[in-house]
């Protein structure tokens, strides 16, 4: 467990815009930033990071919380664990006090897994720079293929000696579990039980997560026996899924920030030599298909991809399809040819950095228009290809969701194509009203649940919101202005917080978050403390958290050319503390009151003593004088 005071520091360190930024692209709107969602997708942005206060919140998936609650989220780490990043990036020296063995078993499970990849990088790394066959190896082949030691240092680049159990001998002895040594994949156990290295006698590509720590491995055989496969990749993981992953990302990411464009390859080797020759804003898929996670990563820091291809027609031909999905995410996507058979790795190599850099700028066509003329080509004098190849270009047109920018492709691909605009737009319109009617069907509301199942306070299938609406403003002027000093008329100097709680002592609250807070206060208000609203921010339940940040954020600023331009004054709520606390409690209070009244009048309607009755309506009409007065006392209170 990380000590009191540790946690104190790392918590103050923590810069949210700092912290969220190495993840997100974020723009500065007022005082807040802004930027895609990294928990769902989304094409506008609706996540937004408040320095000033320390959080961040999403108004399309509800996240949100400080720094730590970020990286245990987008990072999937515990607690203690994303502390501990948090103290790595500020150097911050972590102090643990002593922890139960089982609590410990839980809390370093997922560390063991990376701290294990981690050591094997260093083990492929020790070997292919210290032992002769590495050297001899490892080293020559990377020198051979051009690569400089500070490229293949940078990238913890290796080699896996052809030794059976290397790597698993060398863990085992320094205490890492057999379990572990499965579940990364760097081990194998045979049906007889026997340990073996999966990676042997290979060049090895260590895999970083987003965070720059080792997740998985590709690994390539240097013989040239055709039955032994010539990559073998790390199995997924409980830290490692191909699919989220894209090769280069940890060391690109900057880059592709600052220039606004992401070059995507295929292999290592590619990323490599691109990164060498000073293009660093370069990422590539590890040899699998790409995928919609992939694109959505590339898309929190640039809505540019360029496709760097080699020059295989077939395989080309084969993935066009594939990239529709780039274009459904809403990024711009240019494609680049290399001729003669070359890939990105070996025409740099021939052409040099700035050539190469030149070529790129010269020859990127934009992927619908090269998309058509490859096909064209393959389709040439068969006119059933060519109406093949139409409804084949003009659906990827229909995936792109700016309806501008598919209305040029598609006055581009009508003379590219020698087909009527016309045509095209009414083939186009075909598709989008079938996917309009497909969605549509898809998110059909569910069926409203028989009556008897339906919750007592739902009417025709809507739940009510305004109570649980009013609880929670409670809350919000709790956080937001409880420890503010006021002095009203008839009131000495108090604290906005015991104020309110006083005020509700005959109000039960019925959201169970809401709740807990108001109780929280009451409990830390009897030792004569006030409870921070950092300490509900940062609280260990994630319902408490995310109530407790939502109070702090909102959507929308006010612009400043409502006065600058318009000369429009809109008063702000603290600058009549009295009307916006008092309005706050007497709304909740006439919200229970109005409950009260219901209760009463069914209980009337039920009633079939007559007696009882004209009791049941007294006590409805003292109710009913009351509600009346707070009715008023809130349009006083309003008003003033």
């Amino acid at each position: 467990m990380i000590a009191k005071e540790t946690v104190e520091k790392i918590l103050e360190a923590a810069r949210i815009e700092e912290v969220v930024g190495d993840f997100v692209g974020l723009k500065r709107r007022g005082t807040s930033m802004i930027g895609l969602c990294p928990f769902h997708n989304e094409k506008t942005p609706s996540f937004h990071v408040a320095p000033g206060k320390g959080i961040y919140k999403c108004f399309g998936c509800g996240k949100g919380g400080d720094s730590v609650r970020f990286i245990m989220d987008h990072e999937k780490y515990s607690y203690p664990e994303a502390l501990k990043y948090l103290a790595a990036k500020y150097h911050i020296e972590i102090e643990e006090i002593q922890q139960s063995p089982e609590q410990q078993e839980a809390d370093t499970r997922r560390e063991s897994l990376y701290v294990l990849s981690g050591r094997a990088a260093k083990f492929f790394s020790d070997t292919m720079w210290e032992s002769d066959e590495g050297k001899t190896i490892g080293l020559s082949y990377f020198r051979e293929r051009g690569f400089r030691d500070d490229i293949l240092k940078k990238f913890e680049l290796g080699y896996s000696p052809e030794s059976w159990d290397a790597l698993t001998q060398k863990a085992i002895s320094e205490g890492f579990k057999e379990e572990y040594l499965t579940e990364t994949g760097l081990t194998i156990k045979n049906d007889k039980g026997r340990m073996y290295d999966r990676f042997r006698a290979r060049v090895m590509f260590p895999i970083h997560n987003f965070t720059g720590r080792v997740i998985g491995f590709g690994g390539r055989t240097l013989k040239t026996d055709k039955s032994i496969p010539k990559y073998v990749n790390s199995p997924e993981s409980e830290i490692y899924h191909k699919s989220n992953v894209l090769y280069g990302l940890f060391f690109a990411k900057k880059s592709i920030k600052d220039l606004d464009n992401c070059y995507l390859v295929e292999g290592y080797a590619d990323v490599l030599s691109v990164h060498q020759a000073g293009i660093e804003n370069v990422v590539a898929s590890s040899g699998t298909s790409l995928t919609t996670e992939q694109v959505r990563l590339i898309g929190r820091f640039t809505k540019n991809i360029t496709i760097l291809y080699d020059g295989d027609a077939a395989g080309i031909k084969a993935s066009l399809r594939g990239l529709d999905m780039i274009l459904e995410e809403g990024l711009n996507v240019k494609v680049v040819l290399f001729p003669d058979g070359h890939d990105p790795d070996s025409y740099v190599r021939q052409i040099g950095s700035n050539e190469f850099k030149a070529y790129i700028d010269k020859n990127q066509k934009d992927f619908i228009l090269f998309k058509t003329s490859i096909l064209l080509k393959d389709a040439a004098g068969d006119p059933i290809k060519k109406a093949g190849v139409i409804h084949d270009v003009v659906e990827s047109i229909a995936k792109i969701p700016d309806s501008i920018k598919a209305s040029v492709f598609i006055s581009e691909c009508s003379n590219l194509l020698q087909m009527e605009e016309r045509i095209l737009i009414t083939e186009l319109n075909k598709l989008r009203l079938g996917k309009a009617k497909k969605d549509s069907r898809q998110d059909a509301p569910e069926p409203l649940p028989p009556p008897d199942l339906m919750y007592p306070d739902e009417v025709g299938g809507v739940k009510k919101e305004e109570d649980e609406y009013q609880e929670k403003e409670i809350v919000r002027l709790l956080l937001n202005y409880g420890h503010e000093l006021v002095h009203w008329d008839g009131i000495t100097d108090t604290y906005i917080a015991p104020y309110i709680i006083a005020n509700l002592a005959d109000v039960t609250f019925d959201n169970p978050v809401c709740r807990y807070i108001i109780e929280e206060y009451n409990k830390r208000m009897e030792k004569g403390e006030l409870p921070a609203s950092h300490e509900f921010i940062q609280h260990e339940d994630p319902k408490v958290a995310e109530l407790a940040v939502s109070m702090f954020s909102s959507p929308y600023v006010l612009s400043e050319n409502w006065f600058a331009k318009r000369k429009i004054y809109v008063k702000n709520e603290t600058e009549n503390m009295r009307a916006t606390i008092l309005g706050g409690i007497f709304h909740l209070k006439k919200r229970k009151v109005e409950q009260i009244l219901k209760s009463i009048m069914d209980e009337i309607q039920e009633e079939k003593d007559e007696a009882n009755q004209a009791i049941l309506m007294q006590r409805y009409l003292r109710v009913k004088e009351v509600e009346k007065g707070i009715s008023a006392f809130l349009g006083s209170v309003i008003v003033k």
